[in-house]
């Protein structure tokens, strides 16, 4: 399975970051080495001192798929969950200064927290979806899949024009505002439509 992922998908995210608005979705993937066992702690690594939670919907693929059309890409996903995509943003930036690709600031072991997954019909209108996370019960992101700036369908479409989608790939759709740091002891606690979707203990 592959993790691919969606950046600058919430105009004000890119707002809070100051980068520029794309004219199509920005796409990078994270190994499955990335994935943080279920019901582990996060580990912040030696080489990042600026270490931000990123919560956004996730897409579990249910069948093979090339050059999808949007019109056809509902019947290619059956549950949708939530997650996180750790970023290492001091790398992160440092790369970007040269000009370099993402992968080390995004990839690296433990950065992709999967959270449950739920039948996308229990769920209600998938582009009026609610999801938060609260940071030691404090709400920090607070978003909605009606300010993505590409939609689910839309970026099945736009995604397998590049890479064919897989049975058990999941796609990272974006996040919203209110990216921040983690530190040692915090607690994440990521919800979609008032479902809890999974609990991280930073270490």
């Amino acid at each position: 399975m592959k993790i691919i992922c969606i950046g600058r998908n919430y105009a004000k995210h890119i707002e809070e970051l100051q980068n520029e608005k794309p004219e199509n979705p920005v796409i990078f993937l994270k190994p499955d080495s990335a994935i943080l066992a279920k019901n582990q702690p996060f580990f912040i690594p030696p080489f990042s001192n600026d270490i931000h939670y990123e919560v956004e919907v996730l897409v579990k693929i249910n069948k093979v798929g090339k050059y999808i059309e949007e019109k056809f890409a509902h019947k290619y996903y059956d549950e949708i969950g939530l997650g996180i995509d750790f970023t290492a943003r001091d790398l992160q930036n440092q790369l970007k200064e040269k000009g370099l690709p993402w992968e080390k600031a995004k990839g690296f072991d433990g950065s992709a927290v999967i959270g449950e997954f739920f039948p996308k019909e229990n769920l209600g209108s998938l582009t009026n979806l609610k999801f938060t996370l609260h940071k030691n019960n404090e709400l920090v992101q607070e978003g909605n899949t009606n300010a993505m700036l590409w939609k689910i369908d839309e970026l099945i479409a736009y995604v397998s024009q590049f890479f064919t989608l897989k049975k058990g790939d999941i796609i990272f759709t974006g996040t919203p505002a209110g990216v921040g740091k983690v530190t040692e002891n915090d607690i994440l606690i990521g919800a979609i439509a008032k479902n809890e979707a999974f609990s991280v203990k930073i270490k």
